[in-house]
């Protein structure tokens, strides 16, 4: 099993969590990190892009000037893609980007994520982030005494609904989610994973028993 230093709010370290080697010890596989980014990306774009057809852009439905004698060239309809402002043809249509990626997939590409946080020392615990009232000045000053100011945090909490979430959302270079809304690209682009301990031993029980009951 291997050992996470875990801190009180001032920095100074508590205890030793132990960490499943499970969760920590996973080969480093580029192919499946990219499949989950990949999968991850594509579900987050809207989709919601579009140009007009023929039958959409406006003008007159009308023939612009008879068929013969006039010395130009034929002509149906001002809506021709031919035109200025007129119909573009094949253009984009709102779609959906969004496809499916085995779970256990997924799931390993988060082990992988951690695993190497792990092993570059970027992974740190917090007992219990425990704000008297939700200020952002108190964020901040957690976020000094931990050297982590200027960094990407990625802080990792039980739940949000306490005074830490509130604090925490102000400040642009951190992100705050629960154990269940951890993904994989938040932790590669992240310069520092901190979990509070319950949200890290949640994490840890749900995982082994996920992959267990999956035979992995």
């Amino acid at each position: 099993m291997a050992n996470l230093s875990v801190l009180d709010l001032e920095g100074k370290e508590k205890e030793k969590i132990e960490i499943s080697d499970f969760i920590v010890k996973q080969e480093i596989n580029e192919e499946v990190l990219y499949q989950e980014v990949r999968r991850y990306l594509a579900e987050a774009r809207s989709g919601t892009h579009k140009t007009k057809e023929r039958s959409e852009v406006s003008g007159g439905g009308r023939k612009p000037w008879r068929q013969k004698g006039t010395g130009n060239a034929r002509a149906g309809s001002i809506r021709s893609p031919l035109w200025r402002h007129g119909g573009i043809i094949f253009g984009p249509k709102p779609r959906d980007y969004s496809f499916k990626l085995n779970k256990k997939v997924i799931k390993k590409s988060r082990l992988i994520a951690l695993s190497e946080k792990f092993n570059s020392d970027k992974i740190l615990v917090i007992d219990n982030i425990n704000f008297s009232q939700p200020k952002t000045k108190l964020a901040v000053d957690f976020l000094k005494r931990l050297n982590l100011i200027g960094q990407k945090v990625l802080l990792v909490l039980e739940d949000l609904n306490n005074n830490a979430f509130l604090s925490f959302r102000n400040i642009p270079e951190v992100r705050v989610v629960s154990v269940r809304g951890l993904v994989t690209y938040d932790i590669l682009i992240a310069d520092y994973l901190v979990f509070t301990k319950a949200a890290l031993e949640e994490f840890n029980k749900s995982f082994e028993k996920g992959f267990t009951n999956e035979g992995s």
